[in-house]
């Protein structure tokens, strides 16, 4: 079972993720930020990093897919999509300017060979977040590399989020990230795994052990 959690910058799907692992015993899968060579130079110029990073993002989200793919008897939570960088960041930078249009037909031609390949995640959690309770969660966690951060990168991502979700074709929960504060407050996540139990395991939470490990349908 795949449970994926999407949604912009610190919008806080790294916590819901560890959260969620812990509640209900799911192995947790983390993007790679801190390890990610291309990160940093990519903040610093945009324009010249854009497809090395998109490149290098799509290639660790494909390995954690197939890996995924793999552990069929284990529940995974994982934390960001090869969506979200195909279907979000790869379009913003190349509406903003700072991927070229050869660089991103290549880019997506890419994507679309790797998807012929995998299967869409059992339940897509997105946390949606306005663009003020984005910044301050950013500003929060003080990574140096986020300092710099333009609003209309921040922008437009929102918009291709919002442009995805509608289209999604999924099992979909919708977080709202601006009014439910699961990280600080016990009663709104208990709300989030409510949703889940209510999706996954029926309408009844007691039954939830009984299919904990089962396919369904």
């Amino acid at each position: 079972m795949h449970i994926a959690i999407a949604g912009n910058i610190g919008c806080g799907k790294t916590t819901l993720t560890n959260m969620l692992a812990k509640h209900y015993g799911w192995t947790p899968r983390f993007e790679s930020v801190d390890f990610n060579p291309y990160l940093e130079d990519f903040y610093g110029d945009m324009h010249r990093w854009a497809f090395h990073l998109q490149v290098y993002f799509l290639n660790k989200r494909f390995q954690d897919v197939v890996e995924v793919s793999k552990k069929t008897n284990e529940w995974i939570v994982q934390d960001r999509t090869i969506y979200e960088d195909a279907r979000i960041f790869a379009p913003n930078l190349y509406r903003q300017g700072y991927m070229s249009e050869r660089d991103f037909r290549n880019y997506s031609d890419l994507f679309d060979l790797m998807m012929s390949l995998v299967k869409m995640p059992d339940l897509m959690i997105y946390i949606r977040s306005s663009i003020p309770n984005l910044v301050a969660q950013i500003q929060k966690r003080g990574r140096s590399y986020e300092a710099g951060m333009r609003l209309d990168y921040l922008n437009g991502l929102n918009d291709l989020y919002e442009e995805w979700i509608a289209g999604y074709k999924g099992k979909l929960l919708i977080v709202d990230g601006d009014k439910i504060k699961f990280a600080d407050r016990p009663e709104d996540f208990r709300f989030i795994t409510d949703q889940i139990d209510a999706e996954l395991f029926g309408l009844f939470p007691f039954e939830k052990e009984e299919q904990m490990g089962k396919e369904i349908k």
